[in-house]
């Protein structure tokens, strides 16, 4: 057998071992709200809700494929308050695809689990774990895994994360690492500050190093007008910096406030061993010595009761791209009727002719007793025509209607010209449903 054939025998028993574990997981999880709606055991009362959202797109491709792709969105969360206050909840969150058309993808249907996991929570301690398919964000680490996740609160003003398990990765053929685990430590003093120490690895088959990364993370505000957020975060592996992003605020007044942000991001060492396949370096889409060092600044007043008026600046340096400054401002109103209503304007002035246009919104939306009715008018021109298009614009208009608390209907409609589509007519049809049931000492109650 040839090397390449190896090769994806090889991709195709990894996505048969996803694919085994998923439904095993999801399994468990179901099993588990069976026993834990059905019998509450020791629970003081417990709760099931959930909603489904079904989503039907219409829109048509560039190689003129009608395409009619309906989604199922659905999530549940059961929760379980014990005897001594603490709580043991369950949530899935998990999505299916059906195109009644051409195919949207290189295959009819799809699905995937976005989130499943059990959680036992202290409140006392501020004690929790979670145990399932789940995401993670604890310093450098934002990720989503296959595993186990612990958090709790330690003496004063001490705190600490870990979690460890396998990375869920995009595209099942994607070779990426299979193990990740990490920790945060942290302290802080309520209302005055957060400074937290965090650490990330990935292991690939064979313990081989595939992903070190480090980091801090501070949230300061010294005085109640006065905050700071700021992050970093260090590639041990390439023995760089991979990130700094800091944005201080500043609200003087009731009315008056004014923000500042630098944001430095050097892709050879930001971008290396990622868990998804368009943000490889090895896609040749992104430049692994390319780096950036964007800085700006908004300053935004309420001028009435209901309007607000935000002006912004931001500059982009790129070592390769180039540069570009993006500068203009908003009106956020509400107009009489309670009409919420909007304007702005920018002006973006970069190396290329495509970063060098102004850009034009204006927007309104308007509830009339169940009904909520909304319209957006998105436009750029550029100061030359891109592919021959001189005028981008997408007009979008949106209805929802409330059937009951529970049942909710929507539709959009969007009409577009861009350089890489000369027009394009897209919409959805959406139905979202929410439900509950309730148990508390002995007695049940049901809302359909």
């Amino acid at each position: 057998m040839k090397g390449g054939n190896i090769l994806k025998v090889d991709r195709q028993i990894k996505a048969e071992n996803r694919r085994f574990r998923l439904l095993a997981l999801l399994s468990a999880l179901i099993l588990i709200i069976f026993l834990m709606t059905v019998s509450p055991l020791v629970a003081a009362d417990y709760l099931l809700s959930g909603e489904s959202s079904t989503i039907m797109r219409m829109r048509s491709s560039t190689d003129n494929r009608d395409l009619y792709p309906v989604y199922e969105y659905l999530r549940l969360t059961t929760s379980s308050r014990l005897d001594d206050g603490s709580t043991i909840s369950f949530q899935l969150g998990a999505w299916g695809r059906l195109d009644l058309a051409d195919k949207s993808t290189d295959k009819y249907s799809d699905n995937d689990l976005q989130y499943g996991f059990l959680s036992y929570r202290d409140i006392k301690s501020n004690f929790m774990v979670n145990l399932g398919r789940q995401f993670v964000s604890e310093g450098v680490a934002a990720e989503k895994i296959d595993g186990l996740y612990v958090r709790g609160d330690l003496a004063k003003g001490f705190s600490a994360a870990a979690f460890l398990g396998e990375p869920v990765l995009t595209e099942s053929t994607f070779n990426g690492a299979h193990l990740v685990y990490g920790a945060r430590v942290s302290h802080k003093m309520q209302k005055y500050y957060d400074i937290g120490f965090s650490a990330l690895k990935n292991e690939a088959s064979g313990s081989s190093r595939y992903r070190e990364e480090q980091g801090v993370d501070i949230w300061l505000r010294p005085t109640q007008q006065l905050d700071l957020v700021s992050r970093s975060s260090y590639n041990s592996l390439t023995k760089g910096w991979m990130e700094h992003a800091s944005i201080l605020t500043y609200s003087p007044l009731d009315k008056l406030k004014a923000s500042a942000n630098i944001n430095v991001i050097n892709y050879r060492d930001y971008f290396h061993n990622v868990t998804t396949r368009s943000l490889s370096l090895t896609n040749g889409i992104i430049n692994p010595d390319e780096t950036l060092l964007s800085t700006g600044f908004a300053l935004s007043y309420t001028i009435l009761k209901d309007t607000n008026v935000t002006t912004d600046y931001k500059n982009y340096r790129y070592d390769i791209a180039g540069n570009a400054d993006y500068l203009g401002f908003r009106i956020e109103a509400s107009l009489p009727g309670k009409i919420p209503a909007g304007l702005a304007f920018h002006r973006m002035e970069g190396s290329s002719d495509r970063l060098r246009y102004n850009e034009y919104r204006l927007y309104v939306m308007k509830k009339i007793d169940k009904v909520n009715v909304a319209a957006d008018l998105f436009n750029i021109s550029y100061d030359k025509s891109i592919n021959g298009v001189s005028n981008s614009f997408s007009l979008t208009g949106s209805a929802g209607y409330e059937l009951s608390e529970k049942l909710k209907l929507g539709a959009n409609l969007e009409y577009s010209r861009t350089p890489d589509f000369d027009r394009e007519l897209r919409g959805f049809v959406k139905v979202i449903y929410a439900f509950d049931a309730k148990h508390s000492e002995g007695r049940s109650k049901n809302e359909k």
